[in-house]
């Protein structure tokens, strides 16, 4: 898989999208969706940040009962072919 400047890959274990708050709502992915599109333009570890921290304030002092788990990659530079 070859990636374009801009580009990124987010990895994520099930326990972001099932995280729950007091109400057994689920957080979802179109939340995890929204947070990473308005925070793109960041550092991938900002953009992690935003989403573990989402995640926190929809669980609220909820106990997490799975791992949360959160990589973000993305291609910020050009590579040897190009330079």
């Amino acid at each position: 898989m070859e990636l374009q400047l801009g580009d990124g890959i987010v990895l994520y274990t099930d326990g972001i999208p099932e995280a729950k708050d007091i109400h057994k709502k689920q957080y979802g992915v179109e939340p995890m969706c929204e947070v990473l599109s308005k925070n793109w333009h960041l550092s991938p570890q900002v953009i992690k940040q935003a989403v573990i921290d989402d995640v926190r304030r929809h669980i609220g002092h909820q106990k997490v009962f799975d791992d949360i788990t959160f990589l973000v990659l993305k291609r910020r530079e050009l590579g040897l072919e190009k330079k």
